[in-house]
């Protein structure tokens, strides 16, 4: 029980990291929306007012001539204007988005609803790395979906297994309480019990062998695979009710399978 809650543990704290990484990702792609020129400071406000009304958007910074004079050489290591007489970068708008509005369907919408307002020449984001995160997270997400239901079932059927095993072992003594008078819920319920108990005792050991795992043997590895298999205490805390909940379902499949068994029926 276990293992399997160990390897489910794990399985979530990658499959949450995963999709903050995603996120992550997803938040540093924004719009830029390139200005015609001249325009007056109100028509600038107006532009940006008229974009922050866009369902989606998040956030609007304005880039003046001289900011993206200054963005230039920042990043070629070349001052424009020793390159050219003038200045022939346009002013713009660095739109950043909402969360759920960062694919690349959403992203295409608010860009075409940009792209028409007056005074905007064009507007682009790397649309190709969108496409690309959003194949990946599909991909993650139904292998995390996939996984997570094998591991579920094998901890679902090893404490299903386990209960059969101890009523197993147990068949005279079920059988002679029966005898006795005893109703099938009162035979059931120690033995679901039993599968709580198991399962919550699996849960808190798994606890700690995770809790091992993230604070002391990945560290060892370097930051990259900390950051990636970081965990909060609420995992544990669930971990350990999971391991209860699935203790409880494999106990009451597992008594609901055996006790309505020929065998367990008297003897004349």
């Amino acid at each position: 029980i276990s293992l399997s809650l160990v390897l489910l543990g794990l399985f979530a704290i990658v499959t949450k990291n995963g999709v903050v990484l995603i996120e992550t990702i997803r938040s540093k792609v924004e719009l830029e929306a390139f200005l015609n020129e001249p325009l007056k400071q109100a028509e600038v406000d107006s532009i940006r007012n008229r974009i922050l009304r866009i369902t989606g958007v998040e956030r609007v910074v304005f880039i003046s001539k001289e900011e993206a004079a200054k963005i230039f050489k920042e990043e070629f290591g070349e001052d424009i204007h020793k390159v050219l007489d003038f200045n022939p970068l346009p002013a713009s708008f660095k739109i950043s988005l909402r969360e759920g509005f960062r694919t690349a369907e959403k992203t295409g919408e608010i860009q075409r609803e940009i792209q028409k307002l007056k005074g905007v020449n064009d507007v682009v984001y790397r649309k190709a790395l969108l496409e690309f995160i959003d194949r990946w997270a599909k991909m993650f997400s139904l292998l995390a979906l996939g996984l997570g239901v094998l591991v579920t079932l094998s901890a679902i059927f090893l404490v299903s297994n386990t209960i059969r095993l101890t009523m197993s072992s147990k068949q005279q003594i079920i059988q002679t309480v029966k005898i006795v008078g005893a109703t099938p819920g009162g035979m059931r319920l120690p033995f679901i019990l039993e599968g709580l108990i198991q399962g919550f005792l699996g849960g808190a050991v798994a606890s700690v062998v995770i809790y091992l795992l993230v604070e002391v043997t990945f560290p060892r590895f370097g930051p990259e695979l900390t950051e990636l298999l970081s965990a909060d205490y609420l995992v544990y805390s669930a971990l350990i009710i999971v391991g209860a909940v699935l203790g409880l379902i494999g106990g009451i499949f597992s008594t609901r399978e055996l006790l309505s068994k020929p065998m367990l029926e008297t003897s004349s």
